[in-house]
């Protein structure tokens, strides 16, 4: 039979967790709502940025002269990974599938003979990866978005990706982050970012073959090269910020669960507590009647 002390504490120990987890859940709340309003606000501009581009690079495809950044390297032999996860633990499923997503990627990658380079965004990731892929870790940037993912925290970022490649360190660049769907829902997405991905169709202009002949000024050379470093910059800023919305949104789902989890365990050794304790009253007064009726 359990002892009461012990059960005494341990329901007083459920009830301080299940403090912790509720105060955890506001703050996640809390964050959600700012990081969630972050990341919608700025989806229209990385799309529209993104769209213009395509419509920018879609006539310099193939076209000797075009920028790196755009045709690529002419080979796809080394490939660097940009992973995005949180600082902190806590937040359900939300760093467990990037991490499984990345090591997949990886896995196929060097079965078909590609060299991998991972970039981890978040320490929990890199805390995983680092003895399964100790060679191919590139660098570890810890920090970001502890007060809201700031724009030149991302092109910090980005910054280091061009240098990257115009020292010739990789091919392609791929980013791996959670796109924020809802608080429950968060969808692992893989962009590719150089060479920029041009797409066969501009949408429902394509899609109708009405599409709008441009007059760029200045020419479409000098835009591109100035842009392909700001539309870097820019998704990766994106990027970031999903990935900040969906951590926040994975936080306040597991602390709910959590804190109703403690709640019912809380009921549970309550019960038992009480039943514990109405067994030990009933056994003294059967050892006090006994005694009387001996006597």
């Amino acid at each position: 039979m359990p002892n009461l002390k012990d059960l005494k504490n341990r329901i007083s120990s459920v009830k301080s967790t299940q403090k912790i987890t509720s105060a955890m859940k506001m703050v996640a709340a809390a964050k959600l709502r700012r990081a969630q309003e972050g990341a919608e606000a700025a989806r229209p501009y990385a799309e529209r940025m993104e769209r213009m581009l395509n419509s920018v690079a879609s006539s310099m495809v193939g076209v000797d002269g075009a920028p790196p950044m755009l045709a690529g390297t002419g080979k796809q032999d080394t490939h660097l990974l940009v992973v995005c996860t949180a600082d902190r633990g806590l937040c359900g499923g939300f760093n467990g599938t990037i991490t499984r997503q990345t090591r997949k990627l990886a896995h196929e990658l060097k079965a078909q003979g590609k060299t991998v380079k991972l970039l981890f965004v978040g320490r929990k990731a890199h805390d995983v990866l680092k003895r399964e892929f100790a060679d191919s870790i590139v660098d570890a940037v810890t920090g970001i978005g502890r007060r809201g993912v700031e724009f030149t925290e991302a092109m910090g970022v980005a910054d280091k990706i061009i240098t990257m490649f115009e020292a010739g360190e990789f091919d392609v660049c791929t980013i791996v982050f959670n796109r924020f769907q809802s608080a429950m829902t968060q969808i692992v997405t893989e962009q590719q970012l150089i060479p920029f991905s041009v797409a066969e169709s501009e949408d429902v202009e394509a899609a109708s073959g009405a599409q709008p002949v441009y007059i760029y000024e200045p020419d479409e050379d000098e835009i591109i090269a100035e842009l392909l470093p700001r539309n870097m910059g820019v998704q990766v800023f994106q990027a970031l910020l999903e990935s900040s919305a969906s951590e926040h949104g994975a936080r306040m789902t597991a602390m709910d669960s959590a804190t109703r989890n403690a709640g019912d365990m809380i009921d549970s050794l309550t019960l038992t507590y009480n039943r514990t304790r109405q067994a030990f009253i009933t056994k003294e007064l059967i050892e006090i009647i006994s005694g009387a009726e001996a006597l």
